[in-house]
């Protein structure tokens, strides 16, 4: 289990990494990803002012339990399941966490 850990965390990380990479047009955003090892759970923030506002906004946030990937948050258009997928998750590892169950499985993902 700890190596399947580690190989998640380092898949997310490098998905985090490369959508932090990307900038938003007319905007002075700072892309950060967060990472909380101990508790494996992670983030990409963007922080920021864009058009005279301040932005404080999380689009991806991930969970590893149970030996499984949590997409806990997706605030885009992206298919972060997937981009797992291409990235060497099985689909019965990943786990659309703001669906219910019910829906999770009807999509090939068991929790």
């Amino acid at each position: 289990m700890e190596n399947t850990v580690k190989q998640y965390e380092r898949i997310i990380l490098a998905f985090l990494n490369r959508h932090a990479s990307y900038r938003i047009a007319n905007a002075n955003l700072e892309n950060r990803v967060i990472a909380d090892t101990e508790n494996n759970h992670y983030q990409l923030m963007r922080i920021g002012w864009r058009r005279g506002r301040y932005v404080h906004f999380c689009p991806f946030h991930f969970a590893i339990k149970n030996g499984k990937i949590w997409i806990l948050q997706n605030r885009t258009d992206v298919e972060v399941d997937a981009e797992l997928e291409e990235m060497g998750v099985p689909k019965s590892d990943i786990v659309i966490g703001f669906l219910e169950p019910l829906q999770n499985e009807a999509l090939g993902h068991e929790a």
